[in-house]
């Protein structure tokens, strides 16, 4: 097996990778701790829900588009034009004079970061053999983690010196530099040949998709779930996904190919990812809140403590990667999941005695058992099919993921709302933020339970390589 790393012939296009995976993995996080600062600049206190909002919603119905693209015209073209996108984005965000232009120059921020994610995974598959694919899958977790670190410090130091506006206009030097790696050392051979991209079905994805994430997102908090408004959200959007499913069996080169999901491997991963999202929202959305108000905690102890899942996952990559290739992908997979099963089940039994310590231990199991069940399944998923539809496949995995934060938002923002109004004390009330986050947590381990069933509906056998037909193809 040849070296990994960066020292090696790979290794540069692998540090571009890196460093084009950490740019957007910090302009998730790195707002977070920057908007009493944009607020209180710009105003638009009411609206600023939706420079999050926007961002998650437009990255993750743009990840099928892109993901079809990178078969179509290749992975290097799309990774320079997401980060060209994403660098005019961040620098008119930096530019911004108001809440509602900063929420419109997000959603072209996150344009061009939406394609970059799932395009580095994919090129991963393309550069490196099944045996070197998980350990080095490992290190974008590793990166992505240490963004999730780094992001929300650099984010506070800027808002401490009132400079918010580096937040974004920082990207422009970090996205110049990977798009220079990227065109100097990622070389990729496509066979030329005439493609019939799927305009209508793309539209009718992004449409639908639009839809009903904003209708998760917003619903019982802009409009009530049963209005006129919701009904005509969520109607709206199972339409166009009915007819993007009808146009997908009849399109030369679909968007998403349906036979995908006749494999178990893309379903099982499909379920894992949608709960795995739902997990994610459940801590870092709920947890710090949980130990400020119910624990007295300072906001500094509470992001630590929850900051332990991100670093759980890369920890626990590198055994994954060892144990996928000596047990294979269900049995690995399975005991990730019944490791972050643990660490929901306990975060759910001790929340009635708040503590940093048991909020850091549970995070951090939940963490390890997703190193276990996120690289081994992507690894094999990549292997079952040939390179042309490597992207879409690897987009999916994503797609689902992201989709699950978006499910998360809206069924644990549910819960906790109606827990919140029906005892009528307030959000800040420790008593009642301890009984909503109760049950938001009791949500969290029904969740774990779900993505345990779905590791367990792998398949017995390990994904069948196609190496040799994929790099041909390439």
């Amino acid at each position: 097996m040849a070296a990994v790393g960066l020292r090696e012939q790979r290794g540069p296009a692998l540090l571009a990778l890196l460093v084009a995976t950490f740019l957007i993995g910090m302009s998730a996080w790195v707002i977070s701790t920057a908007v009493p600062s944009i607020v209180a600049d710009i105003g638009g206190f009411a609206s600023f829900p939706w420079l999050f909002s926007a961002y998650l919603l437009t990255m993750t119905v743009t990840v099928p588009v892109f993901s079809k693209l990178a078969d179509t015209i290749g992975r290097k073209r799309l990774l320079l034009f997401g980060l060209a996108v994403f660098i005019l984005g961040s620098v008119l965000c930096g530019l911004a004079w108001s809440m509602p232009s900063l929420i419109v120059f997000r959603v072209v921020q996150a344009l061009g970061g939406g394609s970059i994610q799932p395009l580095a995974l994919t090129v991963i598959g393309d550069l490196y053999e099944r045996t070197e694919r998980a350990r080095v899958q490992g290190y974008l977790a590793v990166t992505l983690a240490t963004a999730s670190v780094i992001g929300p410090a650099v984010g506070g130091i800027f808002a401490m010196f009132d400079l918010w506006r580096l937040v974004f206009l920082i990207n422009l030097p970090l996205g110049l530099v990977a798009a220079w790696l990227i065109h100097r050392n990622l070389r990729e051979k496509i066979s030329r040949r005439a493609h019939r991209i799927d305009v209508p079905g793309a539209v009718l994805v992004t449409g639908g998709l639009t839809l009903l994430i904003l209708g998760l997102l917003e619903g019982g908090d802009a409009w009530e779930w049963m209005s006129p408004t919701s009904v005509g959200v969520f109607g709206g959007g199972v339409v166009l996904m009915c007819l993007f499913l009808v146009r997908e069996t009849r399109a030369a080169e679909p968007v998403i190919p349906l036979g995908l999901f006749r494999q178990r491997l893309v379903v099982m991963l499909a379920i894992l990812g949608v709960m795995m999202g739902g997990i994610m929202v459940g801590l870092t959305a709920f947890a710090p809140t949980y130990l400020q108000v119910a624990a007295g905690v300072s906001p500094v102890w509470a992001g630590v403590a929850v900051a332990t899942m991100a670093i759980g996952t890369p920890a626990s990559s590198a055994l994954a990667a060892t144990l996928y290739l000596r047990w294979g992908v269900r049995r690995t997979t399975v005991l990730g999941a019944a490791i972050a099963l643990a660490g929901a089940v306990g975060l759910a039994a001790l929340a009635p005695f708040p503590s940093v310590w048991t909020v850091a231990v549970c995070a951090a199991l939940v963490g390890v058992g997703f190193g276990f069940t996120t690289i081994p399944g992507l690894v094999a998923v990549q292997e079952s099919v040939p390179w042309e539809q490597r992207g879409v496949v690897t987009g999916l995995v994503t797609f689902f993921r992201t989709l699950g934060q978006a499910v998360g938002v809206a069924v644990l923002g549910a819960v906790a709302k109606s827990i919140l109004e029906s005892g009528g004390a307030g959000r800040q009330d420790p008593a009642a933020v301890l009984q909503a986050t109760i049950a938001v947590f009791a949500v969290v381990a029904v969740f774990a339970v779900i993505h345990l069933l779905g590791a367990c509906g792998m398949s017995r056998d390990r994904t069948p390589a196609v190496e040799a037909l994929s790099r041909a193809a390439a």
